[in-house]
């Protein structure tokens, strides 16, 4: 039997779909390109500046910190505060000293001769390998509470909410001079098992309210596994 062969119309048009098919099963062109999720905004300010003491109140538990000038309220941030093992304790402080440049004397790292980091937890007294380099921990625009060590100071919030330190109270690095300049020796620090007022909240860039009421975010600063802070 002889069969006739198809009609070169036909049998183009079936190439035709048949490739179209081919490309759509590979999805060539249709995958949407993934938006990475929003950074979350880590503090606020508005303070005007008018009468009145800053005070400062710090939440343990959502890891936030309020800020009030004569009872009004002038901002917040998300703090890291000390975790497991070296736990900030909670009370009533002031802040003691205002150093604008300190680094930490306690603790550091390790670099070798090319600045690469060998070891990011290291404290003062560890062995140095030859060749190498302890390096202190910076802890900028720094506000002492206590006669042990402990204050506030500029430095990474790695994970909004959790603790991070060992022991300070690390405050955003792009935010902690505006703090800095508002408090003096002397100013109140109350640090609290109690929940903040503010509540502890992840608003993207584009849905927070510096438009209208001053307030300056800011994304998270990336992580650093190598160059520990206090």
């Amino acid at each position: 039997m002889i069969v006739s062969p198809m009609p070169m119309r036909i049998a183009a048009g079936l190439v035709m779909f048949v490739g179209a098919a081919v490309l759509s099963s590979c999805g060539v062109g249709g995958a949407k390109p993934v938006s990475p999720p929003p950074e979350p905004v880590l503090y606020g300010w508005h303070d005007d500046g008018g009468a009145g003491k800053v005070t400062v109140r710090i939440s343990l538990p959502d890891q936030i910190a309020e800020y009030e000038r004569g009872g009004r309220p002038i901002g917040w941030s998300y703090v890291a505060t000390g975790k497991e093992g070296h736990g900030t304790r909670a009370g009533t402080y002031c802040v003691m000293e205002k150093i604008e440049d300190k680094y930490s004397n306690k603790y550091g790292w390790i670099e070798d001769e090319l600045g690469n980091v060998v070891d990011g937890d290291a404290k003062v007294g560890d062995r140095v390998p030859k060749g190498m380099k302890y390096v202190p921990a910076p802890m900028p625009f720094w506000m002492r509470l206590t006669s042990y060590g402990i204050g506030m100071h500029g430095g990474l919030i790695p994970e909004p909410g959790k603790p991070a330190s060992h022991g300070c109270i690390r405050l955003p690095k792009d935010f902690v001079p505006l703090v800095y300049d508002a408090v003096d020796v002397g100013t109140p620090v109350i640090i609290t098992h109690a929940p903040s007022r503010h509540g502890p909240v992840f608003p993207a860039p584009d849905q927070q309210l510096a438009s209208s009421n001053g307030a300056t975010p800011l994304g998270s600063p990336a992580a650093s596994a190598t160059t520990p802070m206090p």
